[in-house]
C-alpha cells in the first residue's frame, strides 16, 4: 500500500486544527504581552510535569510513521509528530469503543487515561509557548458545520486543554474554505497555504486543524562566505550540485559504526536540530526503519562536546501528504470506516461520523542564519450519507534530521532529505 522510500521519510503530523492566536506575535510589544498570559486557562487543572507522560509516546509515533509515509517526487519527507499527536489527542476525546482503543494504540498511549492525556497536552502547549528567543507558535481550532452541535464535554475539553478555537461555519458559504485557509496561513506565518479545497463536502461535520510554526537562529551561525557548491549523492544514486554551508565549532557529537550525528543549538539553547548521517556502506532507509524512541533516548546520553567541522546543505522544502493509509497501517482502521467508526462524543445526536481525510502540509528552510519550519494538519470528520462524496557530516548524501525541544525532549519536527531542494530567493 505504501512505497518504501530510500533515504526519505520524515514525519509530521495528522488531523487537527491549529490556530496560533494565543501563541502568535507580530511585534515585540505583543510578544511580551503574550508571554505574561498563559495559553491554557487558569481554571484548568494540570501540572507542568504532566508533559512527561506523552514525550516518549509522541516521539515513538513519529518514528513509527517514518517508514510508511510516501516521499515527494524528490524522495524527501518532512512532517511533525507534535502536530499529529495533538490532533489525534483531540479527536480521541470524541471516540468510543474499538475506534477509541485503536487511536490510543496509534498514539502509543494505551496506558494513559483520557484525563491524563488531556492534561499532558495542556502542559506541552504551555511549556512550548514559554520560549524566550526562538519563535514557536502552536494553535488548535475546530470548524463546525452549523447544522450540528458539539457534545458539551467534547467542547469543554478541547477548549480547556487544547485552547481550541471553535468556529461555526455555513457549509454552503463559498468563502468558508478561504476563511479556514486564511487562519492556517496566519498561524504558520504564511508558510502553509491552500490547506483545504473549495467547495467543502456537504457531508462535513467538523474539521479539526493543528498548526505549528517555528523560527530560530543558530547559536553558531554559518559564515555565508564559506558556503560552496559540492557534489551530493541523491537517494536514487545520482549526483547533483548543492550549496554546502560550513561551520567549525565545538558541538555535541557522536559516531558509531552506522552513522555520524551532531546537535546544532539555536540561540536560546532551548531548541536544537539533530542531524544523523548514515555511513556510506549503510542507507537512510535502513536507518529510518530501525528508529525507536528507546534508541533515541540512549543516543542522547552519548553526545559529547567535540570540536570539528560540519558541512550541511542549505535547502527549502514544501511537503504534503494524505495520512489515511499510514494511520491505517498503524492500526487506526475503524476511524475511517463509514459504518464502523465510533465517534459518539463529538456532536449531539446519533449521527454516524467518521474521519474522511487526515492531511498534513509542512515547510522547512535551513540556511546560514537558522531554521524556519511550519506544519498544519487537518482532520475532516464527515457524516455517513446515502450519497457520500468519494475521496481518493559532510552531509553530501541522504540524511535524517529533527528539531527538538531541549527542555522536554519533544521532537517537534523530523525529516529526511534525499535530494535537497534549492532555496527560493
Amino acid at each position: 500500500m505504501f512505497r518504501n522510500q530510500f533515504a526519505l521519510t520524515a514525519l509530521f503530523l495528522i488531523g487537527m486544527l491549529v490556530v496560533m492566536s494565543s501563541c502568535g506575535t507580530e511585534n515585540d510589544e505583543s510578544e511580551n504581552a503574550d508571554e505574561e498570559e498563559p495559553v491554557i486557562p487558569s481554571h484548568v487543572n494540570y501540572e507542568d510535569g504532566d508533559v512527561t507522560q506523552i514525550v516518549a509516546p509522541q516521539n515513538e509515533l513519529g518514528f513509527k510513521l517514518l517508514p510508511v509515509v510516501d516521499p515527494d517526487d524528490n524522495n524527501n519527507v518532512f512532517i511533525s509528530p507534535t502536530s499529529l499527536f495533538m490532533a489525534l489527542s483531540m479527536v480521541y476525546n470524541g471516540a468510543d469503543g474499538a475506534t477509541k482503543e485503536e487511536i490510543a494504540n496509534t498514539l502509543q498511549s494505551e496506558n494513559i487515561g483520557i484525563e491524563d492525556l488531556n492534561k499532558a497536552n495542556a502542559a506541552l502547549l504551555e511549556n512550548l509557548h514559554d520560549k524566550s528567543k526562538s519563535e514557536l507558535n502552536i494553535a488548535n481550532s475546530i470548524w463546525l458545520n452549523d447544522e450540528f452541535a458539539l457534545d458539551d464535554d467534547f467542547k469543554q475539553n478541547t477548549s480547556d486543554y487544547f485552547n481550541a478555537k471553535i468556529q461555526e461555519i455555513n457549509i454552503g458559504d463559498a468563502n468558508v474554505a478561504d476563511n479556514i485557509n486564511d487562519w492556517v496561513e496566519q498561524a504558520t506565518n504564511e508558510k502553509i497555504t491552500d490547506m483545504v479545497d473549495s467547495p467543502l463536502s456537504q457531508d462535513l461535520v467538523a474539521m479539526l486543524i493543528n498548526a505549528i510554526y517555528f523560527k530560530g537562529d543558530w547559536k553558531y551561525e554559518f559564515d555565508s562566505d564559506l558556503t560552496e557548491t559540492h557534489d551530493f549523492q541523491t537517494g536514487d544514486g545520482d549526483t547533483k550540485q548543492v550549496p554546502l554551508m560550513q561551520l567549525e565549532e565545538e558541538l555535541n557529537y557522536m559516531e558509531n559504526d552506522e552513522f555520524q550525528a551532531v546537535e546544532l543549538p539555536y540561540t536560546d539553547n532551548e531548541m536544537s536540530m539533530h542531524i544523523f548521517l548514515p555511513k556510506e556502506d549503510s542507507s537512510l532507509e535502513d536507518f529510518t526503519e530501525s528508529l525507536t524512541n528507546n534508541q533515541w533516548e540512549e543516543w542522547q546520553e552519548v553526545f559529547t562536546e567535540t570540536e570539528g567541522t560540519l558541512m550541511l546543505p542549505k535547502f527549502e522544502l514544501e511537503y504534503e501528504v494524505l495520512l489515511n493509509d499510514p494511520l491505517t497501517e498503524l492500526g487506526m482502521n475503524t476511524a475511517f470506516d463509514t459504518e464502523k467508526a465510533e465517534f459518539p462524543n463529538i456532536t449531539e445526536g446519533n449521527d454516524q461520523i467518521f474521519i474522511s481525510d487526515v492531511k498534513q502540509k509542512s515547510y522547512v528552510k535551513v540556511n546560514e542564519e537558522g531554521t524556519e519550519a511550519a506544519a498544519a494538519t487537518s482532520t475532516e470528520m464527515e457524516v455517513t450519507s446515502f450519497n457520500p462524496d468519494i475521496f481518493q557530516m559532510i552531509v553530501n548524501r541522504p540524511f535524517f534530521f529533527t528539531i527538538t525541544d531541549s527542555d522536554t525532549g519533544t521532537i517537534l519536527f523530523m525529516g529526511s532529505i534525499a535530494n535537497p531542494p534549492e532555496i527560493k530567493d
